[in-house]
């Protein structure tokens, strides 16, 4: 997002619902004492002139419907954190705390891209370690950013995924990389690495790469290469992260660099800490210049992430 002062900002709002029951374990009378399952949110905002990264996190039992999901015109929320859609098709969006703020609204250019094969999205060998996962890859996005007492006007572009999964992380599984590019020829790239306990790469990763017109390619773990350039410690959680990377796609001639816009992109939360933040992306397509934003999520590395683990 960037303001007319010329000031860019990255920002996310992610809504997270962990099952305790499944289906069968439910209680067929509903009950605001008996939950079945536990809604918590990350915001941040990534300032780049001002060099600084700022997050929360909520949770709640969602028992008295002060948080939820629904299909209606409010998809997901808590407390006075919200996605909503209207009925042309756009979707709003509202977060807001005492040193932070965003009131968007995000319009989507493009199809959804559906990852994985036939919709399914491996993340490691054997029954229930998938998803389905889609993707609104480019999303015209209006609206406001507020840090501390400044209000800006913002416009953009946005990326909005969806993902929902059983189990995600085998035993032997640690964290995943992942990254969201839209280059400014009108491609997009989603690529993630699974990371085993002794550093190798799970051959369940993959990615899509997304044409202009909207066309989705499945990506194999043998089509990529993503190599880890450049590395920073966090002073809160110790965990050393991998913020910089040389990624290769053979069969597109792409070759790139990402870049953190920020080093300090870590959301230092408790039981997990994990890093996702705003990056550039620089380097050539089919021999030609090509540049990007995006976003870059690293986990694990500050402790596995055993409740995902199965």
């Amino acid at each position: 997002l960037t303001a007319p002062t010329g000031e860019r900002f990255g920002y996310q709002l992610t809504f997270f619902r962990q099952g305790i029951r499944s289906a069968a374990e439910r209680d067929p009378q509903a009950s605001r004492f008996i939950v079945n399952d536990l809604k918590f949110a990350h915001f941040t905002i990534t300032d780049a002139a001002g060099e600084q990264f700022r997050f929360q996190q909520k949770t709640s039992r969602g028992a008295f419907g002060d948080a939820g999901f629904d299909d209606g015109d409010r998809l997901a929320w808590i407390d006075n954190w919200t996605l909503g859609k209207d009925e042309s098709g756009k979707f709003h969006l509202r977060a807001e705390e005492a040193d932070m703020a965003v009131t968007l609204q995000l319009e989507s250019k493009k199809p959804p891209a559906i990852h994985g094969l036939e919709g399914v999205s491996e993340k490691a060998s054997g029954k229930g370690h998938a998803s389905h996962y889609y993707s609104l890859t480019r999303l015209t996005t209006l609206g406001s950013v507020r840090l501390g007492n400044k209000d800006l006007r913002v416009q953009g572009e946005s990326w909005f995924d969806h993902e929902w999964a059983t189990n995600q992380l085998a035993p032997e599984q640690v964290g995943w990389d992942w990254l969201s590019v839209a280059f400014d020829d009108g491609t997009e790239l989603m690529l993630y690495q699974m990371r085993l306990k002794d550093s190798s790469t799970d051959a369940a990763s993959s990615g899509t790469w997304i044409d202009a017109d909207g066309t989705a390619a499945h990506l194999t773990s043998s089509a990529y290469r993503m190599l880890p350039t450049r590395w920073w410690r966090s002073s809160t959680s110790a965990a050393n992260y991998p913020i910089g990377w040389q990624i290769e796609i053979p069969e597109r001639s792409l070759r790139v660099e990402v870049r953190p816009v920020l080093d300090n992109q870590e959301l230092s939360l408790a039981p997990l800490a994990y890093w996702e933040g705003a990056v550039d992306v620089i380097g050539t397509r089919d021999g030609h210049p090509i540049k990007g934003r995006g976003y870059l999520e690293l986990t694990g590395y500050a402790g596995p992430l055993r409740e995902l683990q199965r």
